[in-house]
């Protein structure tokens, strides 16, 4: 069985998620756009694994858009996207709140109908390990 720890930003919330992950997918929705700031949302989806809050559990505070399934939580000092139970009690883990490698690659792109329009041809752009001198 697999073992994943995560936190957020500042630190003030640790998490353990024990068990498999079903899937990994990056979802492009508007929604997810609006709630990362991003292109996309990356979360890890599981109707086995299980959420133990190590640390900072009342720091967690979560938001669902009226009339949507659309939820997220998130830590209420820095404001990091944290893990929980959606509607119908799939764990769903923002892959970007895990300490723990995550080894295995998203299975696919959600709701592409709705991509940024930004959001094309970037693996041509130039990479940089570090920030670059503007």
């Amino acid at each position: 069985m697999s073992e994943y720890t995560g936190s957020c930003l500042c630190g003030a919330v640790r998490f353990v998620v024990t068990g498999n992950f079903d899937s990994f997918f990056l979802c492009h929705c508007h929604y997810c756009q609006k709630d990362t700031g991003s292109a996309y949302a990356a979360n890890l989806f599981s109707r086995s694994a299980t959420l133990s809050w190590q640390a900072g559990e009342d720091a967690v505070t979560s938001f669902t858009l009226p009339g949507t399934r659309h939820s997220k939580r998130f830590c209420q000092h820095c404001g990091s996207a944290l893990p929980g139970a959606d509607g119908d009690d799939t764990l769903v883990v923002p892959a970007g709140s895990l300490d723990s490698a995550v080894t295995f690659p998203p299975a696919a792109h959600l709701f592409t109908a709705s991509k940024a329009e930004w959001d094309n041809k970037l693996e041509t752009l130039p990479a940089f390990e570090t920030l670059p001198t503007v």
